[in-house]
């Protein structure tokens, strides 16, 4: 064996990059020196790219399979390196071994609420969030932009600033995509294409790609969140006037119960009086106060049924004009809070007063 051949047998070397990680994305092969023997072997594998830096110069990038290092294969390191000596001799580079595979379940999210004009709502507020996946497609260009010289690049450190180019792209889509905000749960998956699509150009400059992104959930501002449950309501309670009255009605019948509880409160606070006062007798003190009146009793009001609709509440007042006129008759039906079922307005003893005789002409004179 010549001293060629030994040598030549010395500088054999492998390179390669096992990655027990799930988060790194370029890995620096160290060398001391940074010294790689020619004719070395380089084992690129699956989702993998290696790239040679020679001198600060980007020369090669190599895709998966296994390589000799040798001129022969290395066209641009050739052109680089210059093989000045009287046998194959080591060169100086860097190898960078940048992961080619998806990285999934990215979450990105609007810190800030964004505001856009909805044709219903009008100006209004809106936040999202969702997940995303992103691969590198050009590992030379993603060494360059992003990485530099750093010897261990984890996705963390890209991942906030994709982030905020997916966030920028995102305000200005929904702001210009005009879909109502009722609409948008259908449309997220054609938001989210448009979304990749908006900021493909940006990530592209970087040397990656985003395979997937979804858009997970709009959602709105609690007022206006409470508004649409207030509409959705109403529109559960049918017509607004009949909800209106539904409504007076049952808290008028509250008011009455309330001023019903406060009469027996009161009558039975003067009765008590009056017994205490009975019981002490003349050497008890005498009150020197009358006693307080109880409150007046409230009115009713009526519902009254005509050929299966139902009118009102009125007042006695108005059933008193209505009768006059002959819109109400003793056989209509009427009911009101606390009242057993419909009944005609002449077995309705506060009612039967509105239908009472007039009476007869005067006597000539």
């Amino acid at each position: 064996m010549g001293i060629f051949d030994f040598l030549s047998g010395e500088f054999i070397d492998v390179i390669h990059w096992t990655d027990d990680t799930r988060d790194t994305m370029v890995w620096r092969f160290e060398r001391e020196d940074h010294e790689i023997k020619y004719g070395a072997k380089l084992t690129v594998r699956e989702s993998q790219a290696a790239v040679f830096v020679h001198e600060g110069q980007l020369a090669d990038t190599f895709m998966p399979g296994l390589y000799m290092l040798e001129t022969n294969n290395m066209p641009i390191m050739t052109t680089l390196q210059h093989w000045d000596h009287g046998f194959k001799s080591p060169f100086k580079s860097e190898v960078y071994f940048i992961s080619t595979r998806r990285y999934t379940d990215l979450k990105w999210g609007t810190k800030n609420p964004i505001i856009i004009r909805d044709p219903e709502f009008g100006p209004t507020r809106v936040r999202a969030y969702g997940t995303y996946s992103v691969r590198v497609s050009d590992p030379g260009k993603f060494l360059v932009e992003i990485v530099g010289t750093d010897g261990e690049f984890t996705m963390d450190e890209i991942s906030y600033q994709i982030r905020n180019i997916i966030v920028q792209a995102f305000s200005r889509v929904i702001a210009t995509a005009g879909i109502p905000i009722l609409d948008m749960a259908a449309n997220t998956q054609d938001l989210g294409r448009i979304l990749a699509d908006g900021i493909s150009q940006t990530i592209t400059e970087y040397g990656l790609e985003l395979p997937e992104l979804y858009i997970e959930n709009i959602s709105l501002p609690p007022a206006v969140e409470k508004a649409l449950d207030d509409r959705t309501s109403r529109g559960m309670v049918g017509s607004l006037d009949d909800h209106l009255r539904y409504k007076a009605a049952d808290a008028l019948g509250q008011q009455n119960g309330a001023a019903g509880s406060a009469m027996g409160m009161g009558l039975g606070a003067g009765m008590g009086m009056q017994m205490g006062g009975m019981m002490a007798g003349p050497w008890g003190p005498r009150p020197t106060e009358p006693v307080a009146p109880p409150p007046p009793p409230v009115e009713h009001i009526w519902n009254i049924a005509d050929g299966g609709k139902t009118t009102g509440p009125f007042s006695k007042a108005e059933l008193g004009k209505m009768a006059a006129e002959g819109k109400l008759t003793r056989e209509s039906w009427a009911w009101t809070q606390g009242q057993d079922g419909w009944k005609h307005a002449n077995d309705i003893d506060e009612l039967a007063q509105l239908f009472t005789v007039s009476p007869p002409p005067p006597p000539e004179a």
